[in-house]
């Protein structure tokens, strides 16, 4: 897809703004792709498959037949009372002959107009070729057997959006193809980073500028390019290999609902206060009003009310499962409640993130439940309908199983990882030169938190659902020993509750020393003890720990310390 660049909180587009072929994303009537509607019996419509192969060669067999008959002339007999034989059987094989080749080239000719228009579309979507679609090639898979896709959602088909070269939303998707589950976690927005190079705001800012930032030049090879970069980016931040990546815009996400019948399902569940008679749990943008008619003096109060039922919002539901259409969909998507009266969004972007998220699924279920995902048909339709809008980095080859995935994945099998948790949240709000920001918990800039929790969260191994409090312990007299030995171990999905140095002794610390207290996390102790290779001590630790925690860990002087 072609970017474009739209000046917003200060930034100064450094390219100049392009337009996307196509729909037009703000059109109150969007395509809606249709399954194919069968031909009257008064209206006939040349198929391919109207005339078998079979009959076609037996009609060839008869020109062939007959123009040898045309070669060697024979002498005509006369029946009784009949006209000459062979008149009208001629010019029956002449008229079949006729038929056949008019049949034959227009299926031809119609066969090569679709598989062209398939082939271009899928050639926008995926890397490789059309017939490639029809191989069945396994996802690339990180060393956790995880598939990892990043999903940025973009704007620039929205004629007048705001901020139309950031990306409005960013989500990581893993896939585990042998387990048959998933996990969405929501990348933050506002997270604010260092770009490592020069963007429109410095070498520092939020994260949806980024993509904009590294897209260079148009075409679907500069879209890849840009993917490709991005997924490397996010996935040093989350510590992840990031195999994949995907940008849709709006008209995607239009597509996709009327593709899956013109409405989803999504289960409201909104948060905070609500006024007075609205039910707890409402969700209520006003952002979104200009669709209704507010502002427009042609409408009236009442005719703004008629427009958007019952209090003249366009984003306005009660909780529980509501069904939305395709722009319903969109907006609920992008609805953040950052300007009143507003109720439901008491989290903002967070909220919204829980929402796009919610959306995802409910396309998945809808389209499973319908059959979308069963028809190669319907799926390749939709691949036309979105080859100028859908940009990925998968190989055609991977279609057939991203499909297949996404039929047998369950949506109960399928979780969300908040970085907001109330307990314990990974990401906080701040303010950096004036500007509200989302930063690690830990520090900005400071990601070895969020790297074990998502790694934690997605591993499904014993060692993670344990989650076994450690204590490291510094016996080296090198600086800095157990908290680096703390950051390895967090990494590799194991739960750290404190370091410090180990006590003083006349004789040195072994290499590493694991001491077990309790019988608990057996799981979290057979790989202690094979990741150190030592035996596990039953014995007291050398220190009074914490009541919760299971296993202590000496780091010894190592073979590279400097004695």
């Amino acid at each position: 897809m072609a970017r474009k660049n739209n000046a917003m909180d200060g930034f100064v587009s450094r390219r100049p703004e392009r337009r996307v072929g196509g729909t037009i994303g703000g059109d109150k009537n969007p395509p809606i792709i249709k399954a194919p509607v069968e031909a009257k019996d008064d209206t006939p419509r040349p198929t391919r498959s109207g005339v078998s192969r079979a009959e076609i060669d037996m009609s060839l067999r008869g020109i062939d037949t007959d123009e040898q008959q045309e070669k060697v002339p024979k002498p005509r007999r006369r029946d009784r009372d009949s006209k000459p034989v062979g008149t009208t059987k001629g010019r029956g094989k002449k008229i079949a002959k006729v038929i056949a080749t008019l049949v034959l080239v227009i299926g031809l000719g119609m066969g090569g107009y679709v598989g062209f228009k398939a082939f271009m579309a899928s050639a926008n979507v995926f890397k490789g070729g059309f017939f490639d679609l029809f191989q069945n090639q396994p996802l690339k898979q990180d060393a956790n057997g995880r598939s990892n896709i990043i999903i940025l959602g973009t704007s620039e088909d929205d004629p007048g959006h705001q901020g139309a070269n950031l990306t409005d939303s960013m989500m990581i998707l893993s896939i585990d193809q042998t387990k048959k589950n998933a996990f969405m976690v929501s990348i933050p927005r506002d997270l604010y980073v260092k770009y490592g190079e020069a963007c429109n705001s410095g070498y520092q800012g939020k994260i949806n500028e980024y993509y904009n930032c590294i897209h260079d030049g148009e075409g679907v090879d500069a879209d890849r390019k840009a993917l490709a970069k991005e997924a490397e980016f996010v996935g040093q931040i989350f510590g992840m290999d990031i195999q994949y990546g995907v940008n849709v815009n709006y008209t995607v996400m239009r597509e996709m609902v009327n593709a899956v019948g013109g409405s989803i399902t999504v289960n409201i569940e909104g948060n905070g206060p609500t006024p007075y008679g609205v039910k707890e749990g409402s969700v209520m943008d006003s952002n979104f009003d200009w669709k209704c008619g507010v502002s427009n003096p042609k409408y009236t109060r009442a005719m703004v009310i008629e427009r958007c039922p019952p209090r003249g919002h366009f984003i306005d539901y009660g909780p529980g499962p509501q069904k939305l259409d395709a722009e319903h969909a969109l907006y609920l998507a992008q609805a953040r409640g950052d300007s009143a009266p507003t109720w439901g969004l008491a989290q903002s972007n967070f909220d919204r993130e829980k929402n796009q998220q919610k959306i995802i699924k409910a396309l998945k279920e809808k389209a499973t439940s319908i059959g979308v995902l069963t028809d190669f048909g319907k799926v390749s339709s939709m691949i036309d309908a979105l080859g100028n809008n859908l940009r990925t980095t998968f190989e055609a080859k991977e279609f057939r199983t991203l499909v297949a995935l996404t039929k047998d994945i369950k949506n109960d099998d399928i979780r969300s990882i908040s970085l907001v948790d109330k307990d314990d949240p990974i990401m906080g709000t701040d303010m950096v030169n004036g500007m509200s920001v989302v930063v690690p918990e830990a520090g900005t800039y400071n990601y070895t938190k969020l790297q074990s929790y998502v790694h934690k969260k997605m591993n499904s191994d014993p060692v993670a659902e344990e989650a076994a409090p450690i204590m490291i312990l510094n016996g080296s007299g090198v600086a800095g020993l157990a908290q680096e030995e703390a950051d390895k171990l967090e990494k590799a999905g194991y739960t750290i509750s404190d370091f410090d140095n180990a006590p003083e002794r006349s004789k040195a610390y072994p290499r590493y020393t694991v001491y077990q207290i309790g019988e608990d996390a057996p799981a979290t102790a057979s790989k202690l003890q094979a990741r150190y290779k030592v035996s596990i001590l039953k014995t007291k630790p050398p220190i009074e720990v914490a009541d919760d925690v299971k296993f202590v860990v000496i780091v010894g002087p190592q073979p590279t310390d400097k004695q």
